[in-house]
């Protein structure tokens, strides 16, 4: 089957959240977790020092990047707090907060500072909200229809990637994006629940009901004020990370995601991400990587959808990586030549500049052997941890 131009923008999308909050990420995804100090070493683990990310976050070592919550590496998960508002018309709006613009109130509430969301602030890409007396935000426009039920049928084996049929189970308005305004500052603030009270959401020790919450949700308290995410295992610059999926501009990236279709957030220019003004980062992702589940290469879209665990996508910058982070990713999805396959190139790749030197050699190539490049998605995805 051939696909025009359209229709591979809308099908080769982004990193594949087979397995989705019902069952843990991280758990499927161990083999990217560093060795422990100790293997090859003949002295106990508890020898070794304290991690000099701990001294400056900078250097090696394990580091929380949002720390406004508290993550469970066993399940691949963070609660984070959970803040209720509402839209003009008075519909509840239950969200998270992970990005910001003010880089004072990121550090004081734990947050990832992003100055590149000031650009994001074309069109519909950000929602106005304002703060009311009592503490909460009123939202001008926007809101999340949860009810569809997530559905995704991988395409026939040995290439499941595309899948043959998909819906997202989430879908916002055409005025949704993840992106608020308040006073003159932007917040990355997904929701994850729309027009329903507490009593209807309350899910403190799981089984949550996806018709009314996101797919990412594990368990929700409004007592309490929390929700528990399920976290996306990849790398940046070869560091392993944790991030987390809330949102898509596109339907197939929203299903694949488990994520909320954002179509707002296609008023963003991509393509030009390490330019001035830009308000992406890139995010690299592969068709066709190595698969099977006890391969330490594997990798990709087909690996995903066979079941096999995340794809193991390559962030661009992130904080104390590189001074250019955002929570949007621009997708650019390479696609292994038959000619790198049979020479037994095609192998895992885990930073940005590797990737970009075997495009530059011809041995990974854009949809179609198309250009390589962006495919014009942007899935919103908050970097939570770094392993190294």
């Amino acid at each position: 089957m051939r696909f025009n131009f359209r229709q591979r923008a809308s099908l080769l999308v982004l990193f594949v959240m087979v397995i989705l909050s019902a069952v843990p990420i991280f758990a499927q995804d161990d083999d990217i977790q560093p060795a422990p100090a100790s293997i090859g070493a003949d002295i106990p683990l508890t020898y070794f020092g304290p991690a000099p990310s701990d001294v400056q976050r900078e250097l090696i070592g394990p580091y929380q990047l949002l720390k406004s919550g508290a993550i469970d590496l066993d399940s691949g998960t963070i609660t984070l707090p959970l803040y209720r508002g509402q839209l003009t018309s008075g519909e509840p709006v239950w969200y998270i907060i992970t990005d910001t613009t003010d880089q004072g109130n990121a550090a004081a509430l734990g947050l990832n500072f992003s100055s590149k969301l000031n650009y994001a602030d074309v069109g519909n890409a950000v929602r106005p909200a304002h703060l009311e007396t009592d503490g909460s935000v009123t939202f001008e426009r926007g809101s999340v229809d949860f009810s569809p039920e997530r559905s995704l049928t991988p395409g026939e084996q040995p290439s499941p990637f595309p899948p043959s049929d998909f819906q997202p189970g989430a879908v916002g308005d055409e005025f949704y994006t993840p992106l608020a305004k308040i006073g003159d500052y932007i917040y990355n603030a997904p929701i994850v629940a729309f027009g329903v009270e507490a009593d209807q959401i309350t899910f403190p020790d799981g089984n949550p009901d996806y018709s009314l919450v996101h797919d990412k949700v594990v368990a929700i308290s409004p007592d309490e004020g929390t929700v528990t995410l399920a976290l996306t295992s990849g790398f940046s610059f070869a560091r392993p990370v944790l991030y987390l999926s809330t949102d898509a501009n596109n339907p197939l990236a929203a299903t694949m995601e488990g994520a909320v279709l954002a179509p707002a957030l296609a008023d963003i220019t991509v393509g030009r991400d390490d330019s001035a003004f830009s308000a992406v980062e890139r995010i690299f992702a592969f068709a066709n990587g190595p698969v099977g589940s006890e391969n330490p290469q594997r990798q990709g879209f087909n690996s995903a959808l066979s079941g096999e665990g995340s794809p193991l996508n390559v962030l661009g910058g992130i904080p104390t990586i590189a001074t250019d982070y955002s929570p949007l990713w621009d997708l650019n999805l390479g696609v292994w030549t038959q000619e790198a396959i049979d020479n037994g190139y095609r192998s895992r790749l885990t930073e940005e500049f590797a990737i970009l030197g075997f495009a530059q050699q011809g041995w990974i190539t854009g949809p179609d052997g198309g250009a390589y490049g962006s495919t014009g998605i942007i899935v919103n995805c908050p970097i939570v941890w770094r392993f190294l």
